[in-house]
């Protein structure tokens, strides 16, 4: 599973002119699910968001995770994350887990985050949308749950 993490002083997705999803601090979480990805994936991508220390504390130093500044997760599905660009022009999607299979990954994040006492807003699988942020720092971290060792 891959994500890209940005840390954020709001965010909103909208599907068809409307908001679906909208934050305020926090993090937008894009996340990409790829073929093979199973549980322990879910969980150290869930860790991770959760847990990263990448929020400014007093002294500003990022020592504090999203849980310690009582921010949100807006979590938005972005399969051209799992996009192979090496060769020629056009990405290859070949690593991408089929739609049906990715959804319940999707979802499975999004409740491991709750789970982990996170407050979560969504984007819509499989729909086109429009997100809006404001990265703030700015901060962006890319996760790859098969690089974690």
């Amino acid at each position: 599973m891959r994500a890209v993490l940005q840390r954020v002083t709001s965010a909103c997705v909208r599907v068809d002119g409307r908001v679906i999803g909208e934050i305020g601090r926090g993090l937008l979480v894009f996340a990409g699910v790829e073929k093979g990805d199973g549980d322990e994936d879910v969980a150290y991508v869930a860790g991770k968001v959760s847990d990263l220390r990448i929020f400014e504390d007093a002294a500003g130093k990022m020592n504090l995770s999203i849980r310690e500044v009582a921010g949100a997760v807006l979590v938005v599905s972005q399969f051209t994350l799992c996009g192979d660009c090496r060769r020629g022009r056009r990405p290859s999607f070949d690593d991408a887990e089929s739609p049906a299979e990715a959804k319940g990954m999707y979802e499975r994040l999004i409740d491991a985050l709750r789970a982990r006492n996170v407050t979560v807003e969504t984007g819509e699988f499989q729909a086109d949308m429009a997100v809006e942020l404001i990265n703030d720092g700015p901060v962006t971290m890319l996760l790859d749950s098969r690089r974690r060792w």
